[in-house]
């Protein structure tokens, strides 16, 4: 079912830090990536995450509770990640 899919790239692209940064980095091999764990994803959802605004992601991880995000281990600089 390509919607559940959907729903658990979406969930992870808010939440998960360092899964954001992959896709941010090289959308094309997290998309496969995502794939290959046996998820299912159509060409015209497949599109519409490649035309999706690169920083929607973290804008909208910005807006939920802290506590529901899975944080990276890297550590943070002026304004970025090293």
């Amino acid at each position: 079912m390509a919607q559940r899919s959907v729903e658990i790239l979406i969930g992870r692209l808010i939440t998960d830090e360092a899964f954001r940064r992959a896709f941010r980095e090289d959308a094309e091999a997290t998309l496969e990536r995502f794939i290959d764990m046996g998820h299912e994803l159509t060409p015209v959802e497949l599109a519409a995450l490649r035309a999706t605004r690169s920083d929607y992601w973290g804008l909208a991880a910005e807006q939920i509770d802290s506590r529901l995000q899975k944080a990276s281990l890297r550590t943070r600089t002026n304004g970025g990640t090293r």
